[in-house]
């Protein structure tokens, strides 16, 4: 068995060993993001919610989910990254996390189905 140099190049993280990483990180962030969820749902009106934004103003708050994944993203890359690139990784992040929150709003009813039919032979 080879002898590990410490000098030498530094140890490649496994996927399995990342995958656990971002596991913890974000379990640790979770409970900072539902708060921080809890606090940002409006109270309920009678009023039919305004239909979502396509795009979000360019003022508008980050989303802590979207902060809490790029905090892993600079955990993980900083070294690789450059601040310019890691502020695109941000917007992009941030720019999924809209995107994943206006397909959950869409609420499917009991009849819709997919695009595809499925048949086991």
């Amino acid at each position: 068995m080879k002898a590990k140099n410490p000098s030498s190049k530094p140890e490649r993280t496994s996927r399995r060993e990342f995958t656990k990483c971002v596991a913890a990180t974000l379990a640790a962030a979770a409970p900072l993001a539902a708060t921080m969820a809890r606090a940002q749902t409006p109270a309920k009106t009678k009023q039919a919610p305004a239909p979502p934004n396509p795009s979000p103003p360019a003022q508008e708050k980050p989303s802590p989910i979207a902060e809490a994944y790029a905090e892993v993203a600079r955990a993980r890359f900083s070294k690789q990254v450059t601040p310019e690139q890691f502020e695109q990784i941000k917007k992009d992040l941030e720019g999924n996390v809209r995107v994943a929150e206006r397909l959950r709003a869409v609420k499917l009813k009991n009849g819709d189905e997919p695009d595809f039919v499925f048949s086991a032979e």
